[in-house]
């Protein structure tokens, strides 16, 4: 037998990802407009980086708080209390090393072998990744694409809910599709969860990054104290501070110690100046936040028309997020597609394929960007597409 064959069968099953395919193929490119990746063009801020760098320079590199800096716990309960009229308190909180280990943290807490999740699809893989290496069976339910754009239809949700499901994985808005769930699309998911009595894990990291209203719709407006539902989050996109890796998680309180175990067993915590930093984003950083949103909605608005030029693009602008997920007519193979563009065009797209299943002819746009870029970025897409498409 050899070493690969020794490995854990959900290890050597971990898939490829699609996204990091086509950005490893053309990263070095000269003049490459780079749109793959979850992430803005934007540093992260002065005002955050000089918190972290100052309290890297006061020498603050110990072991600290597992759970977090009370300072940091504190600042997310203030942060929530003001955008999203809760009344939680430092309790509820706890800070893990990105989003990601959030995810993965909920997982363990819910859900193992022979366990199901549900989560909607075309979905950022790593979600449905994350569980199936951690022994859980994930199932994608598949959302509608119309002319009014992307949108659940709760019955085939209810139709996959089975005696083996331990949670339901709802990311809203939705990377990469846009999709935004309203009120009642959530009150439906939270009593479907309570009647067969399911966790939410709930990823409302870009509920900020709304196009119609303040912020997006949460189940933080809907639920009861004692809902089975688990709130995972990053600093990553609000505050450009992808390569942080902070995250965090929004519990109840009598769920804290259990995940603080977790923590300690797998991290052990986040860097104590690397705290400082993310107490200087959730204070003083809403204006960055509205800057960012206000540019995204600009570029969103500039793609969605340069593409319904070409008369070959199936595209709706997205309700939320910062992504453009479209449709090519006579595009079958969106990742051979995408390589093509990188060549071609000079231009980095992620493939639909990436995404799940039934979006073999789509792509994602990551259009937080500067204006130039993203009509640059435009003109070569239009381009290409007169010439493949």
């Amino acid at each position: 037998m050899t070493p690969f064959e020794s490995l854990r069968i959900e290890a050597r099953l971990a898939p490829e990802s699609g996204i990091v395919a086509v950005m490893n193929h053309g990263r070095r490119r000269e003049g490459i407009i780079p749109l793959w990746a979850g992430e803005g063009d934007l540093p992260t801020p002065d005002f955050i980086r000089q918190a972290g760098a100052d309290a890297l320079l006061a020498g603050e590199t110990f072991y600290t708080w597992q759970r977090g800096i009370p300072e940091l716990r504190e600042a997310l309960a203030r942060y929530h209390n003001r955008h999203f009229s809760t009344r939680l308190t430092e309790d509820n909180f706890l800070v893990t090393g990105s989003g990601m280990q959030s995810i993965q943290l909920a997982l363990q807490a819910v859900a193992g072998h022979g366990d199901e999740v549900v989560y909607f699809s075309p979905a950022w893989p790593n979600f449905a990744a994350a569980a199936g290496i951690g022994g859980a069976k994930p199932i994608a339910v598949q959302l509608d694409n119309g002319n009014s754009g992307w949108a659940l239809d709760i019955e085939k949700l209810k139709a996959l809910i089975t005696s083996r499901t331990k949670a339901i994985f709802i990311n809203s808005p939705s990377n990469p599709t846009g999709w935004t769930a309203d009120k009642q699309t959530l009150r439906d998911i939270l009593k479907l969860a309570r009647k067969h009595g399911i966790w939410i894990i709930a990823d409302e990291i870009y509920a900020l990054f709304s196009y119609s209203e303040d912020r997006a719709a949460s189940f933080m407006d809907i639920m009861d104290p004692e809902d089975r539902v688990i709130f995972v989050n990053s600093f990553s996109k609000n505050w450009a501070m992808t390569g942080w890796r902070v995250g965090w998680l929004t519990v109840h309180p009598s769920l804290a110690q259990v995940f603080e175990n977790l923590i300690q067993y797998s991290t052990s915590g986040v860097a104590q100046f690397m705290q400082k930093g993310a107490v200087a984003a959730l204070d003083h950083g809403d204006d960055f936040i509205h800057m960012q949103v206000r540019r995204a909605r600009q570029a969103r608005d500039i793609l969605c028309d340069a593409l319904a030029s070409t008369g070959k693009a199936q595209v709706t602008p997205p309700e939320g997020a910062f992504y453009l997920f479209f449709g090519l007519e006579g595009i079958k193979d969106s990742m051979s597609a995408a390589f093509s563009m990188v060549d071609q065009a000079n231009i980095g797209i992620a493939p639909g394929t990436a995404f799940g299943s039934g979006a073999d002819g789509y792509f994602r746009i990551c259009f937080n960007r500067k204006l130039d870029d993203i009509r640059t970025a435009a003109d070569r897409l239009v381009d290409w597409i007169g010439k493949n498409a």
